[in-house]
């Protein structure tokens, strides 16, 4: 009779264990440099909306998209020290919170966008996002801007040597410091809600950003030509504060991982369908579009593989050559 009502007992706490795991609500903070309507901020949206229905609406996500909340190293910032829970970001970004993680910036990386899918939702991308994990962030997912390309107010630019002497905003992280000065450039690191403004005043002669971005944010109101490079694909990181992590339960871990990972194959599509639709509007603003030849891309590469031996060693040789081995296996 003794052990029966002790079965019980414990029974009923299994259950009320259960019945708690949601029992507190919990809000998340969701923060991105991409503003309203951008495929990033679609993605949000829609992780926004999964976290809800899995959760039973016990998990609410607020969205601040369009840098809100200050710029990506804000963001890092306030993530490490679990007063923002939540951001999407440029996995670039992050290689100074992570060396390995500069290798996602190596121009010309990726041929294409089923190459770069392989690579950042395999065992490559596991491993750069589980080097986040000392440094108080947890990566939860691959999200993506796409491929990169040029616009400026001067000139069209028809061939790597038209690029020589352009002041381009690049993120603010060493490699892309340094292949923009590979190409005869000037690089100016520059937090990406100051950029329209830097445009704007001619602080910066241009910059370089997916066709989405730059569609999303207007750019064709303070640049004059566009040149398609596709010289650089940038993932995006969903990533998580980890001491905010830490609290959560099991079950609320699972959510945000399958939310993160749902949402990914959603944010994918709209960000690649949005492709054409964004060069329409660019050349519907008035800028004026190019596209590098076979043969200029060629120059391109040349000129920056200097800069991609430099950081390989930074990196690290293990990370390079396990990229450059699955890459191999995916074009064979």
């Amino acid at each position: 009779m003794k052990r029966s009502f002790i079965k019980s007992l414990v029974a009923i706490a299994a259950l009320a264990a259960v019945g708690t795991s949601f029992a507190q609500e919990r809000t998340i903070k969701f923060a991105t440099q991409n503003p309203v309507g951008h495929p990033i901020e679609l993605g949000m949206k829609k992780f926004a909306e999964i976290v809800q229905a899995k959760s039973g609406g016990k998990i609410k996500v607020s969205l601040f998209p369009g840098g809100q909340l200050g710029s990506d190293q804000a963001n890092v910032t306030a993530l490490q020290g679990g007063t923002l829970e939540m951001v999407s970001m440029n996995s670039g970004i992050l290689a100074s919170v992570a060396k390995e993680m500069t290798i996602v910036d190596f121009p010309f990386l990726f041929a294409n966008a089923k190459e770069a899918d392989a690579i950042m939702d395999g065992p490559v991308g596991k491993k750069l996002h589980g080097k986040l994990e000392e440094k108080g962030i947890v990566g939860l997912a691959f999200w993506e801007l796409g491929f990169r390309n040029i616009t400026n107010s001067k000139k069209p630019i028809n061939t790597v040597a038209d690029i020589d002497g352009l002041k381009l905003r690049v993120i603010p992280n060493p490699i892309n410091v340094d292949w923009v000065k590979s190409l005869g450039a000037n690089p100016t690191p520059m937090p990406f809600p100051e950029v329209y403004g830097g445009l704007e005043s001619k602080a910066i002669d241009g910059q370089e950003n997916p066709l989405t971005v730059i569609a999303a944010n207007k750019f064709w109101e303070v640049q004059k030509h566009l040149a398609i490079t596709n010289h650089q694909y940038n993932p995006q990181s969903v990533i998580f504060s980890k001491k905010v992590w830490d609290t959560l339960t099991p079950a609320e871990k699972k959510i945000l991982e399958e939310a993160a990972g749902e949402s990914a194959k959603y944010q994918r599509e709209q960000s690649r369908a949005g492709m054409a639709t964004a060069l329409d509007a660019i050349k519907k603003g008035g800028m004026a579009v190019t596209e590098l030849s076979p043969a200029e891309a060629a120059k391109f590469r040349e000129k920056v593989k200097p800069v991609i031996a430099k950081h390989a060693a930074t990196v690290g040789e293990a990370t390079v050559a396990e990229v450059m081995a699955e890459l191999d296996k995916i074009r064979k």
